[in-house]
């Protein structure tokens, strides 16, 4: 019976979490490492830092040559339960409106290159404004990623109007509001490691979404490298001798498939061009609808 209940109970998580969208995973995945690493330091009654240490990106660049990966993996370590609480409810939000415009593929290249730009801006702002820090320091925390899907959203759509408590608010005032507090805290002196990175991010975001208004994704060199890196672990499968003999049929239905696709992604780049026009309350019913399961495609 512990067996089946066992069994039961993985089923049932994996069913869940495969219903989960990119951003509710990357949430998930943040709260994990964020419940694995507090656990491991109660536990083993160890220093707080003896697992972020190796993972946090450190200010100075020969130190980050040792560890290169901490330029994304300081991204999923959090100071405190306020630090990871209020970003990952920023990214739950923001996650939702950006993926009922683009999909997860697209999610993910504006999450980590903000969090890698975001991870230089901090960098090089150690090592050319050193007035502003005082203190030996490392970086962590998802701001970046999440500061550069928030902008994004708000170049992108910025006339698009969002409830705030008891009024509507143009998505541009909240991306302004954002960015100004960043730039306060800065000349303040407060966290200014954090506050470059966080501008990195939002800068990132905002790039990010012009060019995509002008039909370039800039992105997309980053996927191909993700790509490249991922099957390079992949296992290679032998082909089938006889496989080339149904060639001429593939290549024929491919090509069909693109024609398909092509015309839908068409339908999609009219849609959001109308968004940024006139904001996303003045589509249509079936194009709302439209949008939103082109989403849940993706």
């Amino acid at each position: 019976m512990i067996n089946v209940g066992i069994k039961m109970a993985k089923g049932n998580l994996k069913y869940y979490y495969a219903r989960l969208s990119v951003a509710e995973k990357l949430i998930a995945f943040n709260v994990l490492v964020f419940i694995v690493n507090g656990l491991f330091t109660l536990l083993m009654g160890t220093n707080k830092e003896a697992i972020v240490q190796w993972f946090q990106l450190p200010k100075d660049f020969f130190d980050f040559l040792i560890q290169p990966w901490s330029i994304i993996t300081y991204s999923f370590f959090h100071a405190g339960l306020g630090h990871i609480f209020w970003n990952m409810l920023v990214l739950f939000y923001v996650g939702r409106i950006f993926l009922n415009l683009f999909n997860g593929r697209r999610f993910l290249n504006v999450y980590f290159l903000g969090v890698i730009l975001g991870g230089l801006f901090f960098m090089i702002s150690y090592n050319v404004f050193p007035a502003f820090f005082k203190v030996n320091a490392a970086l962590i925390g998802a701001s970046a990623g999440v500061r550069a899907i928030l902008i994004f959203i708000c170049a992108y759509i910025p006339n698009q109007e969002v409830r705030l408590i008891f009024f509507n608010i143009k998505l541009w005032y909240i991306g302004a509001f954002i960015v100004l507090t960043d730039l306060i805290q800065l000349s303040m002196g407060i966290n200014p490691g954090g506050q470059f990175a966080h501008l990195g991010g939002a800068l990132l975001g905002y790039i990010y979404a012009r060019q995509l208004l002008n039909g370039k994704d800039i992105g997309e060199g980053f996927s191909r490298m993700v790509d490249v890196v991922t099957n390079f672990f992949k296992k290679t499968e032998k082909k089938a001798p006889m496989k080339t003999v149904y060639r001429s049929k593939k290549s024929s239905s491919s090509t069909k498939i693109d024609y398909k696709k092509e015309s839908h992604q068409r339908k999609i780049d009219a849609i959001l061009d109308k968004i940024s026009k006139s904001g996303y309350e003045s589509l249509s019913k079936a194009e709302k609808d439209f949008l939103f399961k082109a989403g849940k495609e993706d």
